[in-house]
């Protein structure tokens, strides 16, 4: 009998009946003041007047009228390249020992302070993560088994003083002592740069660990678990890990993995999606009932939501200073809005990035709709990636293809524009020509502005099957393999001419 699963089970489930009865905005008000009071005596707590917003009325009225908007470069322009430069108090008390290297998914890469104070929130959120699988009907014995965490290396480098790495190689490196039994592939291989090193050393001790839950991005959770299963040659992962139970993917939408993912599973898993972003530990699933996940209000993040609309952003995708943005409290369900951050690791309305809509307001639950580069819109199509994953779905269901990397491009010809997408195919087949068709008609039928421009300046659009492989290897071209990075799945116009010159070179347009 498991005796110490059993426990452990008793107090989550004791835990899970713990929560607070405070609404969604009175926790947000009392982390807003926490954040104001803490980081008032910094140079940027002074500069904005953060004093004097604590004894307003209305703080958070206060707050938005003092402190603009900041897209990563004006932030890191005006306040945290002081940090770098080894000045104290900047945007939050001291000075931080790391900085989180984002995986540069659109653009060059990003360096983003990470606090002790971020640390300690993120680790508070994973408890509540662990505490909501109450509401999750898993076996005594699953709390026994071991977690396979498998982000980017934990072997942190050294730069100007700070230690830098990908968000999940900082928090892997301060796992706590307590955890490490639980924790795999363990310290000494998480360490290891190179991803395919790291990859073949899991191979080699898989059958001597009793997995029960994996996290990590689905595309290189799935290229690990293909490596292992093909090294012990045998069908699927749970001839080796027989209690893998739930996995948490996080970072990308899941959905379009799930066919090629599953193809290495015995049976399906528990899917418990997470969104931990280079700038904290923002929201996870906390219930079955829904794949929608609450975000996490309580813990050294302050939220808030400007309308994902044109007017809303400039030429350059940032948040115009006099949008107006919303507090939990004033959103709606169904409505795309930009989501704005400010942290305990001194990011201040900080645009990060992501768009979010609500699936249900009173439990702050969010789906993750895409990013504010990713959305297609060159001839007012106005294509999110949330859109664009259903049509991958969809596309999926009809021609029994596995699907899991799509990437598109607005593209100018002949005075004209194109969408031309390239679709990595893991399995099945069908032609570019009805793909094509299908992919388009759908889009019709679940956009309205991309029916518009299908009848004006978006001419036509060309869908092109390759292997899934070239998405990888492309990926290992650019030094981005493994850890959190994410495949762009709208590209700049001139970043898509370098990805069809490396698949002509590489050969997987030959057959086109």
């Amino acid at each position: 009998m498991p005796v110490i699963g059993e426990l452990v089970k008793k107090a989550i489930e004791l835990g899970g009946k713990l929560n607070s009865d405070a609404t969604p905005i009175e926790k947000q008000e009392k982390v807003l003041k926490e954040l104001l009071e803490k980081a008032k005596d910094t140079s940027f707590g002074k500069y904005h007047g953060f004093d004097l917003l604590l004894g307003a009325e209305n703080p958070i009225s206060g707050f938005q009228t003092n402190v603009p908007f900041f897209d990563y470069d004006t932030l890191y322009a005006q306040w945290w390249c002081k940090i770098r430069e080894g000045h104290r108090d900047i945007t939050w008390p001291g000075i931080n020992r790391f900085f989180a290297v984002s995986s540069g998914t659109t653009s060059k890469s990003k360096y983003i302070p990470v606090t002790d104070d971020m640390l300690d929130a993120i680790r508070k959120t994973g408890v509540q993560q662990i505490m909501s699988l109450s509401h999750y009907d898993l076996p005594a014995d699953f709390f026994e088994r071991q977690i396979m965490m498998l982000g980017s290396s934990t072997d942190l480098k050294e730069n100007e003083g700070f230690l830098e790495g990908e968000i999940s190689g900082i928090s892997a490196s301060q796992i706590p002592f307590w955890f490490s039994n639980f924790y795999k592939p363990g310290p000494e291989i998480a360490a290891i740069e190179d991803w395919d090193e790291r990859i073949e050393k899991i191979a080699e001790q898989a059958r001597d660990w009793d997995i029960g839950s994996i996290s990590g991005i689905p595309s290189w959770i799935e290229l690990m678990m293909k490596r292992v299963i093909a090294y012990h040659q045998v069908e699927t992962i749970h001839d080796l890990w027989p209690n893998l139970k739930v996995y948490t993917p996080g970072g990308v939408a899941f959905e379009p993995h799930r066919k090629s993912f599953e193809k290495n599973l015995r049976h399906p898993l528990v899917y418990i999606d997470t969104y931990l972003a280079s700038e904290g530990f923002l929201a996870f699933q906390q219930r079955p009932e829904t794949d929608s996940m609450g975000l996490v209000l309580d813990n050294g993040v302050f939220f808030e939501f400007v309308p994902f609309t044109p007017e809303n952003l400039d030429e350059k995708g940032s948040v115009r200073p006099d949008a107006k943005a919303l507090t939990i409290g004033e959103v709606k369900e169904n409505t795309e809005y930009i989501l704005i951050i400010s942290t305990v690791a001194g990011a201040w309305r900080y645009m990060i990035g992501d768009t979010v809509a609500f699936t249900d307001k009173e439990q702050a639950e969010i789906k993750i709709t895409g990013r504010t580069k990713f959305f297609l819109n060159v001839v007012g199509s106005q294509l999110s990636v949330h859109q664009m994953d259903q049509a991958m779905e969809a596309l999926q269901e009809k021609f029994g293809l596995a699907v899991p990397e799509y990437t598109v491009s607005a593209v100018q010809e002949n005075g004209a524009y194109l969408h031309r997408w390239y679709l990595g195919k893991e399995s099945g087949e069908a032609e570019n020509r009805e793909v094509t068709e299908f992919l388009d008609q759908f889009l019709k039928e679940t956009n309205k502005n991309y029916q518009v421009a299908r009848k004006k300046a978006l001419e036509s659009v060309e869908a092109i099957l390759i292997p899934a492989g070239a998405f990888i290897a492309y990926s290992e071209k650019q030094k981005k393999k493994g850890g959190q990075t994410k495949f762009p799945r709208v590209m700049k116009e001139n970043t898509f001419v370098d990805w069809e010159s490396f698949l002509e070179e590489a050969g997987y347009l030959q057959q086109y």
